[in-house]
């Protein structure tokens, strides 16, 4: 059985920070890497935003690694990456405009995505929720 690292990092008052308080001095350097890659990914999508006025409630992103040993060991290598992305936006409206940021960002514009692609193959899921109310 593999080894899987994963980190997940929230929007909060503009800037990504590590989800439930851990902090970034306790990830190994494999952790790290996918920590960019998450906070990378990030940036780009809200850059991408900006130009649309969209703004996520929230935004969470977390990326694992798969690596190919059983343990975390100083030769240990990536086989494969998992983007997850959790966002809440404010209208259905912004549904779109959002999916396609995220795909923009995870297909072509984040440069370390990019660069994990080069190591190994990265699928990704999106999972974006409305809490708009729609009167019927």
């Amino acid at each position: 059985m593999n080894n899987t690292q994963k980190v997940s990092v929230e929007l909060k008052n503009g800037k990504f920070r590590l989800s439930n308080s851990a902090k970034i001095e306790d990830l190994n350097p494999k952790a790290l890497i996918i920590c960019a890659a998450a906070e990378c990914a990030g940036y780009t999508i809200m850059h991408i935003l900006r130009k649309d006025n969209v703004v996520p409630k929230s935004l969470e992103i977390t990326v694992e690694g798969t690596l190919d040993t059983p343990t975390l060991a100083p030769e240990s290598q990536y086989v494969g990456f998992n983007v997850r992305y959790n966002i809440d936006c404010k209208s259905l409206a912004d549904q779109n405009t959002i999916s396609s940021a995220v795909r923009q960002a995870q297909e072509y514009q984040c440069g370390v995505i990019a660069m994990l692609r080069r190591i190994a193959p990265v699928s990704h899921d999106i999972a974006i929720v409305s809490t708009e109310t729609v009167k019927i």
